[in-house]
């Protein structure tokens, strides 16, 4: 192995490391800000709140395994540039090494990261599984995505209604700036909700980070998931699929509430969307390309 005879220029640029480690340093004391319940915030770090079992899991894995793992090979790898800045640069080292390879050192270097992946992948997959066997369900939601608003439908309760972002000039004490919808979604707390997602014209990605949900709203194609919110609350989502010039612009809601309000938004629902008729809930992708 040959090192360049020049490895000692990073001195030269001393000053620019010290501006980073006084960004770095200002970073520190300025003080992380960690997540919220619902939606994220500005300088977040980490994952939102957990408001259901799979997310619990996701966080689980994510501060529990690969983190630590993340800072060991990080650490390791950043020890291993550090000996061989100090220790081969030209000026500690004026006469290059000749060596071409080690098979020892090779080996290891192939079989121990295949060895990390493989610890990873055991939780991983456990973790999928989870994810994708739905367990028996209380209630379905079934999710439209269009260019750009979102529609629910409670088949159960006969109706269904359109999800628009809230304008500037009609947010409320409270509301969140781009977040906020006319519409909410609403649902019971402590229950499986099964949730089918479709779109009507693009692929949308319908998700909500406290509930640990992601998945693609595909046109033509009825994709499910499930989640179970454990605490009552507001949370948001966002479409995560560039799905055109507006897709910035179709938050998600969900409001969880107990099984007492949720019987009564049911009623006002049924009261409030009484003009869309279930037929066309059949039919959701061509409804909705005639409202759009």
């Amino acid at each position: 192995m040959r090192f360049p005879q020049n490895s000692g220029h990073w001195l030269k640029h001393r000053g620019v490391f010290a501006l980073l480690g006084a960004l770095l340093l200002s970073v520190t004391l300025a003080g992380p800000v960690f997540a919220q319940l619902g939606h994220a915030v500005p300088g977040q770090i980490g994952f939102q709140d957990s408001a259901t079992p799979i997310m619990d899991e996701i966080r689980a894995f994510y501060n529990g395994i690969l983190t630590p793992i993340i800072f060991a090979v990080s650490i390791f790898v950043g020890a291993l540039l550090l000996i061989v800045v100090f220790r081969f640069n030209e000026k500690a080292n004026p006469t290059p090494s000749t060596l071409t390879h080690n098979t020892t050192l090779e080996v290891a270097w192939t079989i121990v990261p295949v060895l990390i992946l493989v610890f990873i992948a055991i939780p991983s997959f456990r973790l999928l599984d989870h994810e994708l066997v739905i367990p028996k369900t209380d209630m379905t939601v079934k999710v439209t995505g269009h260019q750009w608003y979102w529609s629910y439908a409670y088949p159960a309760d006969g109706f269904d209604f359109d999800s628009y972002i809230k304008a500037d000039k009609d947010l409320k004490p409270g509301d969140l700036r781009q977040l906020a919808v006319d519409n909410e979604a609403v649902v019971p707390v402590n229950k499986t909700i099964l949730v089918q997602v479709t779109a009507s014209d693009v692929i949308h990605s319908f998700t909500v980070p406290s509930f640990g949900v992601r998945i693609d709203a595909v046109p033509g194609r009825l994709n499910q998931t499930w989640f179970r919110a454990t605490k009552i609350g507001m949370y948001y989502g966002q479409c995560s699929k560039l799905c055109g010039e507006d897709h910035a612009y179709m938050p998600i809601a969900f409001r969880v509430v107990s099984d007492a309000d949720y019987a009564a938004w049911v009623a006002d629902a049924k009261k409030k969307f009484s003009a869309n008729a279930l037929p066309h809930y059949a039919e959701a992708a061509p409804a909705a390309v005639a409202r759009n």
